[in-house]
């Protein structure tokens, strides 16, 4: 499949100054047709052959058999394919720094995928309850729909404005890594999306998705973002690093997928 200009991937967006104070009020902004129609296929695509080289087959996703299946997530992606293009295209770029009031640098992109047939919830949460970022406001989440998304298939749901300060959180009600807040759901807003549509908020807007009741797998993908002044909490040796100097992850382009591959 050729690999069409990276400005064809993600259409090029001026946000207005109404859109950015929005986002600023409430910790979220819907993007409506973020990602090109005629690269929807081919990202959806990429990311099955994403998780393929990783162990989990497409055959898997039709049907969820374990927790794991609530979210499959993987940081891998091929050079000068379309999810390079998505990733760190000039688009995109242009729209997280616009919202974060800075030069975006690229933090963890990764697959979201919910497995068909019973993928489970994933808990109310603010990605900041994983790794502290500060400011956390210097940082954001783009999350790109590559299917339409409904309350059926376990569309992303957003508590607007939660994202005002650090909230607590405890082990998912699950028992696995991932970690859970204790807010009330009826707060929360499902983000209804066709694919291609993309919705951006910060690392203290608290969301989650629901179980995917579906027959078939939840696809879309999520781009972190943060600008030059961000510091992540070490907390291994109990120090804030700066996230220019020392990234928490290391997230480049791979020229082979595969859990082995180091480059």
């Amino acid at each position: 499949m050729p690999v069409p200009d990276r400005a064809t991937v993600v259409k090029p967006l001026t946000l207005t100054d109404s859109e950015v104070h929005f986002y600023a009020a409430q910790g979220f902004l819907c993007l409506p047709g973020f990602v090109s129609a005629d690269a929807v296929e081919g990202l959806r695509t990429e990311v099955f052959e994403v998780l393929d080289a990783n162990g989990v087959s497409r055959e898997s996703l039709a049907r969820a058999t374990k927790t794991a299946d609530k979210l499959r997530q993987c940081p891998q992606y091929l050079a000068d394919s379309l999810l390079d293009s998505l990733i760190n295209g000039s688009a995109t770029l242009d729209v997280a720094s616009r919202l974060i009031g800075g030069r975006a640098i690229r933090y963890l992109p990764f697959t979201a995928v919910k497995a068909g047939g019973g993928g489970g919830t994933f808990h109310l949460h603010q990605d900041n309850n994983y790794t502290r970022h500060d400011p956390a406001l210097g940082s954001i989440n783009i999350w790109v729909a590559l299917e339409d998304m409904t309350p059926e298939n376990g569309c992303l749901q957003i508590m607007p404005g939660s994202h005002r300060e650090q909230l607590d959180s405890r082990t998912s009600d699950d028992g696995d890594s991932h970690r859970q807040v204790d807010v009330d759901p009826l707060h929360c807003l499902p983000i209804r999306m066709r694919a291609g549509d993309a919705v951006a908020f910060s690392r203290w807007t608290v969301h989650g998705s629901g179980p995917n009741s579906t027959d078939r797998p939840r696809l879309a993908y999520a781009l972190q973002y943060h600008r030059e002044d961000v510091r992540w909490y070490d907390k291994d040796t109990d120090t804030w690093r700066a996230l220019v100097d020392t990234p928490k992850f290391a997230t480049p382009p791979v020229t082979h997928l595969g859990p082995s591959t180091s480059s």
